[in-house]
């Protein structure tokens, strides 16, 4: 079974025989993988009116457990984004009823931000359409085969991560 990245491998070994294109075979396929993946994430977030972005910072909150509350730089820190960028998503949010700012009781100077019942009920009805999807698109790989795979990506991940 041959995909695009063969080809793209192959043409590069003819035409520059003597560079190690290599690397190419794991990270290309996981650079079109992410591509791919973004686009189907999209398609399922929008069924529920929701931005990957959206869905990102909703679901960093979801994950935090009761009382389902971040600062603003916990959630730049678990999205990857800026300050800046977060600002003006949390003031969208807000705008939406997805979430809400409230005073920091351990610092006066900052805010908490909270999911609203809301945005809880679009997060868990946006993850629940997407693990449909993800389990999906993994059932004809074996599951001993995709506890390899995660453990190598992990590797992989973590030498960005640092963790």
């Amino acid at each position: 079974m041959a995909d695009e990245v063969d080809a793209i491998v192959d043409a590069w070994r003819s035409e520059v025989p003597g560079l190690d294109v290599s690397p190419m075979q794991v990270l290309s396929r996981v650079s079109r993988l992410s591509r791919h993946l973004d686009l189907a994430r999209r398609d399922a977030f929008a069924a529920h009116g929701l931005e990957v972005w959206e869905f990102d910072v909703l679901a960093a909150l979801r994950r935090e457990g009761p009382p389902y509350v971040l600062s603003p730089g916990e959630l730049t820190r678990q999205t990857l984004s800026t300050s800046g960028t977060m600002t003006n998503r949390i003031d969208r949010l807000e705008e939406k009823g997805l979430v809400v700012r409230e005073p920091n009781a351990d610092d006066r100077r900052g805010v908490r931000v909270r999911l609203t019942p809301d945005g809880m009920a679009r997060v868990s009805a946006a993850l629940s359409d997407l693990l449909v999807f993800e389990r999906d698109l993994l059932e004809g790989v074996d599951p001993e085969v995709r506890g390899q795979l995660a453990d190598a990506l992990r590797r992989l991940l973590v030498s960005f991560e640092g963790r």
